[in-house]
């Protein structure tokens, strides 16, 4: 399990693990209206109003205790990871979010409308949960980088780790890849089911990547790209897993993303082993075992102490 992952999971696993409390039993009479600033987090307002929904939302997800405590810190921390993401530029796709809340709704039973009607029943919303699911996947590739660039290992580092271990060179497996891209305009994006089935058409028909541009030739929309070359620990996170798991002359399953509906070609595999290569693969096995370490929580600690929390 890579960092992003399990920061993923740790973050969303109790929310997607327990069953929704029925809206109903949430609505207590409350004023929504008023509203006050209560907390600044970096000059990050943080309003009475935001901590009445929140409260809410953890009523929602089974939380016990002061829950106007609890949604205060859980709003200071959303805060400081919001802005750790737009420091290192990081943005979700819309389809990643849409994918997440379709899956809780089903997981809860529910049609993605009726867990709408159910969030905003209890003073939260969809689009309030949608943004809450973006900052937990964008802070998972924002803790991501961070242990990334503290444990990055130099080559120079990776030829001593071999001597150390008997000389031993660490190998991986570089991937050649192509990737197939249905384009989806935005105005467009109720086709994405007839896309779906013309991209899983094309995999299926899919045996090598000189094959590619021949089948695509008959199709409106269809961008073929070659990504090259791309070492194991280099794989993209959204699609490595599926990388590893498809043989040579196969393709992964499409995926709905920002540019429409994709998979990825894999043309051609081959072993490699040298110094650059050794410095990845040391750097993935402490990446993995510092995933089994809760990184994410070390690093929202190192936030929160140099940020400036003022509460009113």
């Amino acid at each position: 399990m890579n960092v992003r992952t399990f920061v993923i999971r740790a973050a969303l696993a109790g929310l997607l693990a327990a069953p929704l409390v029925p809206a109903s039993a949430l609505i207590d009479g409350t004023s929504w209206a008023a509203s006050e600033v209560k907390v600044v987090v970096n000059s990050t307002p943080i309003t009475s109003y935001a901590i009445r929904q929140r409260t809410a939302f953890l009523r929602l997800r089974h939380v016990s205790g002061n829950l106007e405590a609890a949604a205060e810190k859980e709003l200071i921390d959303e805060a400081l990871k919001k802005q750790e993401m737009r420091r290192r530029g990081i943005t979700v796709p819309d389809a990643t979010v849409d994918q997440a809340f379709a899956k809780f709704a089903s997981d809860n039973k529910l049609t993605q409308s009726q867990l709408g009607q159910v969030l905003s029943q209890a003073g939260f919303s969809a689009d309030a949960f949608k943004d809450y699911i973006r900052v937990q996947i964008g802070w998972g590739e924002a803790v991501r980088l961070h242990v990334r660039s503290e444990e990055q290992v130099s080559e120079r580092d990776a030829v001593q780790r071999m001597l150390a271990q008997g000389g031993q060179k660490p190998s991986t497996t570089e991937y050649t890849l192509q990737q197939v891209i249905f384009v989806v305009p935005e105005s467009e994006r109720g086709t994405i089911p007839r896309r779906m089935q013309e991209a899983n058409a094309l995999r299926n028909r899919f045996t090598n990547c000189q094959s590619t541009y021949d089948f695509a030739k008959g199709l409106r929309d269809v961008t073929v790209r070659e990504l090259g070359r791309i070492a194991q620990p280099e794989l993209p996170s959204l699609w490595k897993d599926a990388i590893i798991d498809t043989p040579v002359g196969k393709a992964t399953p499409p995926k709905q993303t920002d540019r429409g509906v994709e998979f990825i070609a894999v043309c051609d595999t081959r072993t490699v082993s040298d110094d650059h290569i050794a410095a990845m693969v040391y750097e993935q096995q402490d990446l993995e075992a510092l995933g089994k370490q809760e990184p994410a929580e070390q690093f929202l600690k190192e936030l929160r102490d140099k940020a400036q929390i003022v509460k009113k």
